[in-house]
């Protein structure tokens, strides 16, 4: 059997829920490289409304959802802190998109990660997570807020929710597939 694989990206800010959404998803225990916050990260870390989160993703998280027998998917998850940036080319190359996780208390957090995969033309949806309660701002102000072009998606999902992280997948490969050329 010839086996395809392909790769999804899931990045977003420091605590948006990266790694929440890859293991809701994930058919196998998912690869984690959480680490302990320690006083080394005080001052250097951001964790302004986040204040409870006790670790941290520095390499990446892992994945793997077998769409059929020839068809694989693979979730790669990035670290969110500045700091472990330099990971993300090494994660995007070759990736059919990327799911860009929202956190609406703390947008500019989202601000890198939009940037990045518009630089590089690498499709993305925006995923506002709700699993911090009801969103107090409309889809419109969000965009707004967010400078996003009108053909990206923007939805909402909670990653702790296996059901509502395979709908922003599937919304994430509707729209990279939309954006490949048509063939005659």
């Amino acid at each position: 059997m010839d086996r395809k694989s392909v790769k999804v990206v899931v990045a977003g800010g420091f605590g948006t829920g990266k790694t929440t959404l890859v293991g809701s998803v994930s058919e196998i225990p998912p690869l984690t490289t959480e680490e302990v916050l320690t006083q080394a990260s005080v001052g250097v870390d951001d964790i302004t409304g986040v204040e409870d989160k006790t670790s941290t993703t520095v390499a990446l998280d892992f994945g793997r959802i077998t769409i059929t027998p020839d068809v694989v998917l693979y979730l790669f998850g990035t670290p969110g802190q500045d700091r472990f940036w330099f990971i993300w080319d090494e994660l995007a190359q070759g990736a059919v998109g990327a799911i860009v996780l929202v956190d609406t208390r703390r947008l500019g957090t989202s601000f890198p990660a939009i940037d990045y995969f518009e630089r590089r033309g690498i499709p993305f949806v925006a995923a506002v997570n709700r699993f911090y309660g009801e969103c107090l701002y409309s889809e419109e102000e969000i965009r707004t807020a967010l400078k996003l072009d009108p053909s990206v998606p923007l939805l909402w999902c909670d990653a702790r929710d296996r059901s509502s992280s395979k709908k922003a997948l599937i919304e994430l490969v509707r729209h990279a597939m939309a954006r490949l050329p048509v063939s005659t």
